[in-house]
């Protein structure tokens, strides 16, 4: 069967029944072709587990505002089969509601159901009971893990066809994609992996989908499958096949937060030069990852050490607000590109060079009309370039579009769009409310240190954290007993060095139950040596090492083989001239921690007599859990949890886990830019902020789990904190600004053909989210203001605008002002001018 017939295997079934929106979904060597017609289409990630549904419309509207046409998704096994067999699709994994609800948008979706995920996802979704199934393997040619991707593959097909999800059945189901990433560890499974590779593809395709199959990062793709490119960068891209579209899947908007690491973001101007030179070489779908990242709550974060946070820098914020001017410039580069559109679609670009590190590509649509792309891909060096007679001017690492070879409306590195004085929800002060917990009446519960009777079990040698745990908890006792036959002096002890040797991720050392040390690893290597000097009493000593998990594996070659836990525990005397091998000895061990056997973060034990309750509250302890109530500010947004206080551990709200905190592990101090330069090539370790810092110490609480009485926060500290100097955050007002010149061409939306576009004015527009109105203009000038956002002061031309502004903003949800001496008048003839306005938006 030829390339052409396979291609027609994906054609959608003709529509039967009234009423019914039918598409048939197939490709070209161009693009997607949906209904006959070729598509040119702008997408962004957006996995449902990491927000709330009733969230789900408002983030999804958003997407759409911002130029979107499809959302991409993961399908999350470990958490929709919990057990074998046993199946969960409620609540925020409720895979239909969510397809539906972007349905309801009038958006599509790509489908990615894997089942291999990555997506910093604990086990990169995988289930962990798969682990333990006798005889298997991963993601190679082993017929007991493929008789299980197969069952859950078809159980997520038939859940969409059920539900009439699929785009022949009238549902927004366009693509969808078996495996992931599986093309960057494929040389780890020798010939195993290349069968692997054309099984998952045949058993996809017979799944009878009726929409086009993609595997990303996978050269060998085997066709029908389209191949499509991940990465920062993907107009070198080219599908393994002629007849395949060029698919961008995974466009990093950021980067995912470690703890430990400082924080990644990724300049918009970048973001957009990488997207603006795909669509230029020939690429038709792009895809934002991620477009909205969410909170990793509960255990679901992958490992090792990925923080709770998931924002990713997006275009909306962990917490669903639009983070400017990421959000607005890229809607504005969705529009130009949407202007080229038919374009794009008629031809392929013809390619013109323009001099060292410049040039253009050019799409016809007929002999007389055509759209441009004007590269500059120079790191450094700005550019005037000639082409098509006129003269245009090209930043260093940009590209401007001409969607009628003639205007720029449009260029990567020109941002006009608002901004927001604060790059943190949770920043600023007039803006946010924040509500101390320090009269709240705490009550505290004081573990034991080591093993209960109850829960233990004994073992010779030291055992594998995770065949161990098998996951249900993050925690895993090892206890022994050292016995000094030596006679000591009365009253003094017996020193020795301790040496352990752990796999990951983290691990306390307890002596004779007192804290002697805390070792742990870090997101490139869990794995840690941790040596501390003891003290030792004549006779029996306990030794406790209560290992820590921080989210298991979710990449790599065999990454589900990877393990954790103490592997080596020495003991040594001072002079090392002796050393004693406890590793194989006997051990007791224990899954969990005394708290997580009682159920502590249960709302049911909420007003236990276990609870303590003093006028001393007991800080900086390892190994407590803390209690407080509290009563939700009025509102309908967000909440946030300060928790820069604390150590390390867990905290729930409402018996709800909003996931791990880890303030105590500090960033590097050195490696951050206060400026990061966008030109030149992208990675994730470029553009850093919070050096010497925690990664995170702002912790999402989702409305939903908040109610109007008292709500019951329970944190379990492991190392030790201040739970008094926790505060609340709300959002109460959005900060917003722009600084927009005379020279900045006009919105992209505003150009139409034949028309005299640069003869038209530029504009600042400001816009508030969606039931916030702009209530005070802070600061408004025309002419030659100085400054940035927040530190705006007139220059030496002024006009005071202030007035028209408020006359035009004040009480709206959005407002536009053109930049235009017509408009505001001219305090200085024949200097160019700029307009800059600071805005406060509020309920």
């Amino acid at each position: 069967m030829g390339n052409k017939d396979l291609v027609l295997l994906v054609l959608i079934a003709v529509c039967v029944f009234e009423g019914c929106y039918c598409k048939t979904v197939t490709y070209d060597h161009r693009a997607l072709v949906i209904d006959g017609k070729r598509r040119v289409l702008q997408s962004g990630s957006i996995h449902y587990p990491r927000s709330m549904p009733e969230v789900w419309p408002e983030i999804i509207r958003k997407s759409k505002e911002g130029g979107l046409d499809v959302i991409e998704t993961y399908v999350f096994w470990n958490n929709h089969e919990p057990v074998r067999g046993e199946y969960y699709f409620e609540g925020r994994f409720d895979l239909v509601r969510f397809v539906k609800t972007v349905q309801e948008a009038g958006l599509l979706v790509h489908l990615r159901i894997g089942p291999y995920a990555c997506a910093e996802w604990n086990y990169g979704g995988f289930p962990v009971w798969l682990h333990f199934i006798p005889g298997i393997q991963f993601r190679t040619t082993n017929d007991l893990f493929k008789n299980e991707m197969k069952r859950f593959l078809a159980k997520i097909v038939s859940l969409m066809k059920e539900a009439n999800l699929f785009a022949s059945q009238g549902g927004p189901i366009i693509l969808a994609q078996v495996e992931n990433e599986y093309g960057n560890v494929e040389w780890a499974y020798g010939v195993g992996g290349e069968l692997y590779v054309k099984w998952a593809a045949e058993t996809a395709v017979s799944l009878n989908t009726s929409v086009p199959w993609v595997m990303c990062q996978q050269e060998d793709a085997p066709d029908p499958i389209i191949n499509t490119c991940n990465g920062f960068y993907c107009d070198q891209f080219t599908p393994n096949s002629p007849s395949k579209p060029k698919m961008w899947t995974e466009n990093y908007s950021g980067w995912f937060l470690a703890f430990g690491n400082a924080i990644p973001y990724r300049p918009v101007e970048d973001l957009a030069f990488s997207v603006a030179r795909f669509f230029e070489t020939g690429g038709t779908f792009q895809n934002y990852y991620m477009y909205f990242g969410g909170t990793n709550f509960e255990r679901t974060a992958g490992g090792p050490l990925v923080a709770t946070s998931y924002d990713y820098d997006a275009p909306i914020d962990e917490y669903g607000f639009i983070r400017q001017p990421k959000w607005g410039h890229l809607r504005d580069l969705h529009k130009a590109i949407k202007q080229c559109e038919e374009f794009l679609i008629s031809s392929d670009p013809t390619y013109l060079k323009l001099g060292k590190n410049l040039e253009a590509h050019i799409y016809y649509r007929t002999s007389n009309e055509c759209a441009a792309f004007l590269a500059n891909f120079d790191s450094s060096l700005d550019a005037n370039v000639t082409f098509n007679g006129n003269s245009y001017f090209l930043p260093a690492w940009s590209v401007s579009i001409l969607p009628d070879c003639k205007n720029v409306i449009f260029n990567t590195a020109k941002v006009v769009s608002q901004r927001n004085l604060h790059g943190v929800s949770f920043s600023g002060t007039t803006s946010v409310n924040e509500f101390s917990l320090a009269s709240s009446a705490w009550s505290w519960y004081k573990e034991e240190v080591g093993v209960s009777s109850n829960h233990s079990f004994i073992k010779p040698g030291l055992l594998e954290q995770i065949n161990t745990t098998k996951d249900n908890s993050d925690y895993l006792w090892y206890t022994t007993s050292i016995n000094v036959k030596e006679s000591i002096v009365p009253g003094q002890e017996k020193e020795a060095f301790l040496h352990i040797g752990s796999l990951g991720h983290a691990a306390l050392v307890f002596v004779n139950k007192r804290l002697v040390g805390f070792g742990f690893g870090n997101h490139e290597d869990a794995s840690f040596n941790l040596s501390e000097k003891i003290s030792l009493n004549q006779g029996d000593n306990t030794l406790d090492i209560l290992s820590m998990m921080i989210g298991l594996q979710n990449y790599g070659p065999w990454f589900d083989i990877a393990g954790a836990g103490i592997y080596s525990v020495i003991l040594a005397d001072l002079k090392k001239t002796s050393k004693d091998d406890l590793s194989s000895g006997q051990w007791t061990y224990q899954v969990g921690v005394e708290g997580e056997y009682i159920g502590l973060d249960k709302i049911s034990l909420a007003n236990s007599s276990l609870w303590i309750q003093g006028n001393r509250l007991p800080v900086n302890r390892s190994l407590i859990w803390y209690k407080a109530t509290f009563r939700a500010p009025e509102g309908k947004g967000p909440l946030s949890l300060y928790l820069a206080s604390m150590g390390k551990g867990q905290a729930w709200v409402n018996g709800q886990s909003i996931g791990r905190y880890w303030p105590a592990y500090l960033a590097p101090s050195t490696g951050c830019t206060t400026n990061c330069d966008y030109r030149g090539a992208y990675d994730a370790s470029k553009c850093l902020r919070n050096c010497g810092q925690p990664a995170q110490t702002l912790y999402h609480i989702p409305r939903t789990w908040v109610h109007s009485g008292k709500n019951l926060l329970v944190l379990h500290e492991e190392l030790g904190g201040d739970p008094s100097k926790i505060s609340l955050l709300t959002r109460t007002g959005q900060e917003v600004c722009a600084h927009v010149s005379e020279a900045d061409p006009p919105p992209a939306d505003s150009w139409q053909p034949n028309l005299e576009f640069m003869s038209q004015s530029s504009q600042v527009r400001l816009t508030c989210e969606q039931g916030w109105h702009i209530s005070m203009i802070n600061f408004a000038s025309f002419g030659t203001p100085r400054g940035h956002c927040g530190t705006f002061n007139p220059g030496n031309c002024h006009a005071n605008v202030l007035s028209v502004v408020q006359q035009a903003c004040i009480g709206q949800e959005g407002c536009a002002i053109p930049v235009s001496t017509a408009r505001l008048g001219d305090p200085c003839p024949g200097v160019l001018k700029s307009l800059a306005i600071e805005a406060l938006c509020s309920y």
